[in-house]
């Protein structure tokens, strides 16, 4: 008998469409089609999208519900949010550290120069994703990491939507210096590192950098 996926599932794999563009800005979710394609009924398939809509993942148009809009006004918000609370996180991280989360910042450091011309927008903003996931949860404060990482996950929207290639030597340069902050216990420079990689993020996005 086939199994039919569990809504946690199908939130995941909804949210993660919308966050790699495979559902774009703006387009409209049947509730018909995606029940047809989980081959579940209509309403676990509402109630994920009430879920999505509590997040800002999608949004009520009329009788539709819409993949949210890319907007100037949104990334602006975020980044505000960004600016105060990623700073208080990483600050934690560096005070509450282990030796093993130590070694998980170098293993990441030395996957950083994995990465060359060739690789995929995709698979560098995954992978600062997982930069930043790995610092969050060393702040030891689960609110905080949910939090940012879903304010972060809005992010990786408007980077996957960055028609050229994105320069991965300059886009963990940053990265690179909060990680050897938080080693060197330097509290004005993760505070210095987190603001200027927010910022040179934005540019990025916007194309003014």
């Amino acid at each position: 008998m086939e199994t039919k996926p569990d809504p946690n599932e199908i939130y995941s794999a909804l949210r993660s469409k919308i966050i790699h563009l495979e559902l774009a800005p703006e387009s409209v979710l049947n509730l018909s089609d995606l029940a047809r394609d989980f081959n579940v009924s209509r309403t676990p398939i509402k109630e994920v999208l009430i879920s999505l809509q509590s997040e800002e993942w999608i949004m009520r148009q009329g009788s539709h519900f819409i993949v949210t809009p890319l907007s100037l006004e949104r990334i602006r918000e975020i980044t505000e949010i960004r600016m105060v609370l990623e700073v208080q996180a990483n600050i934690w991280a560096m005070e509450r550290i282990t030796p093993f989360e130590r070694e998980s910042l170098k293993k990441i450091k030395e996957q950083i120069l994995d990465f060359n011309e060739t690789s995929s927008n995709q698979s560098i903003v995954d992978f600062d994703f997982t930069i930043h996931h790995t610092i969050f949860k060393t702040a030891k404060n689960t609110q905080l990491a949910k939090l940012l990482e879903r304010l972060l996950s809005h992010y990786l929207r408007f980077w996957l939507s960055i028609p050229r290639q994105i320069d991965h030597k300059r886009f963990f340069c940053e990265a690179l210096e909060l990680i050897d902050a938080i080693n060197k216990k330097d509290g004005d420079l993760i505070r210095e590192c987190t603001i200027s990689h927010i910022k040179s993020s934005v540019a990025q996005i916007m194309g003014t950098q």
